[in-house]
């Protein structure tokens, strides 16, 4: 598998809540989206950028981070044949994106994503 971007997902209670904190005190000022339990925001000169989740929508466990790859399914194939526990299988979800979560060696559950083009 390829790595095109890795996104860390901070835990957070209440988007809007910690919402100042990272785009007033950190500067993260756009708002790339929000599904009302994720959201991601961005520094528009760096590109640095974080995604808040009160809880993932449709998987059992939340992830740690998302590695965003050309090909899902390939990820996904390869993750199988090394043995690796697949928490969440491969889905597309209503918002569009195809990704499967698999948990790391260390515990850490990955959030494997690839986004329409």
């Amino acid at each position: 598998m390829r790595a095109k971007q890795i996104t860390t997902n901070l835990p957070v209670a209440d988007l809007e809540a910690a919402r100042s904190f990272y785009t007033d005190f950190l500067g993260l000022r756009d708002e790339e989206f929000n599904l009302g339990w994720v959201a991601r925001y961005t520094d528009p000169d760096t590109g640095v950028h974080v995604q808040l989740v009160t809880r993932d929508a449709t998987a059992a466990e939340d992830s740690v981070i998302s590695v965003h790859t050309d090909d899902v399914e390939a990820a996904y194939a390869e993750a199988q044949e090394r043995g690796y526990e697949i928490v969440h299988p491969l889905t597309t979800e209503e918002w569009g994106v195809r990704r499967f979560f698999v948990r790391a060696p260390d515990g850490n559950v990955l959030n494997i994503v690839s986004h329409p083009d």
